[in-house]
């Protein structure tokens, strides 16, 4: 749907509607599926070198496996994210290399999981966060990622111009907006006093409109899209909803998203991307 087509990092998506890491990602059936059933990009389920079967959230048969996937579906002009993890920096560097040698459009370092957190502390401090992202960022030619974990030791701007620094291009940040919160989607504007809503929210004031921040969680519909936008998300992915319903879910909110932008008079996504203002 031309209304909900984006740039995200520079690439070109038909929608800013994703899938999540992880959920119907994994097998090459499943990746498959979604590939038919949703014009925009799509996310693999984070992997390292040789495949692993715990923890059950990163359970892959490794990178290869994906590289192969995503060669083919590069052919048929699919959008790829590849989302790498590992238990070291060298293993890190070696995956998304190989992901991005089999021409993975965008490269999610998924930082974020306790998984990696654990082996490598990545966010330990800023010098931390500069080394292992710094060596990827000289390995590879693809749009680069970072997942940011929701507990961070550290100021998002910190982190936005330490990003900004290494040219990495997206931060993937929660949406963990509050349960209350009541926006007017025809104008804009949100109840209650000027404040920080988001992870999300936070690394778009933080970085100026200088990174182009992905949401993650509480996607459900077209509205929480919408709001997501409106708090500065370039693009959004989508988890519980896809375990819920299956492939459908993607084009499902897409519908949704388009309907809600047509009736608000937008022509394109990109109009209401951190327009949200505040009633005081």
């Amino acid at each position: 749907m031309e209304r909900t087509s984006i740039r995200l990092g520079g690439v070109a998506l038909n929608s800013t509607v994703m899938n999540a890491s992880g959920p119907h990602s994994a097998e090459k059936g499943e990746i498959v599926e979604l590939s038919a059933r949703h014009s925009g990009a799509i996310v693999f389920k984070s992997c390292n070198i040789a495949g692993l079967e715990t923890p059950d959230n990163l359970k892959n048969r490794g990178v290869e496996h994906f590289a192969a996937i995503a060669r083919e579906l590069e052919t048929r002009g699919k959008a790829i994210i590849g989302s790498v993890v590992g238990n070291t920096d060298d293993e890190i560097v070696k995956v998304a290399t190989v992901l991005d040698r089999a021409d993975v459009k965008i490269i999610e370092l998924n930082l974020a999981d306790d998984y990696v957190q654990n082996s490598v502390a990545p966010f330990a401090n800023l010098e931390r966060l500069k080394a292992i992202v710094g060596r990827v960022r000289g390995e590879v030619q693809a749009a680069l990622a970072v997942k940011v974990p929701l507990k961070l030791g550290m100021e998002p701007r910190a982190i936005a111009e330490v990003f900004k620094s290494l040219r990495v291009a997206i931060a993937v940040c929660a949406n963990d907006l509050p349960k209350d919160l009541e926006v007017d989607l025809a104008t804009g504007v949100a109840k209650g006093p000027r404040r920080t809503l988001s992870q999300v929210h936070a690394f778009y004031q933080a970085s100026e409109g200088l990174l182009d921040v992905v949401a993650v969680g509480g996607i459900n519909g077209g509205r929480d899209a919408y709001v997501a936008h409106l708090t500065g998300a370039k693009a959004v992915q989508v988890g519980s909803a896809l375990i819920k319903e299956g492939a459908g879910a993607l084009g499902r909110i897409d519908g949704e998203l388009d309907s809600l932008l047509s009736e608000n008079g937008k022509g394109a996504v990109a109009e209401i991307v951190g327009q949200l203002r505040f009633a005081n």
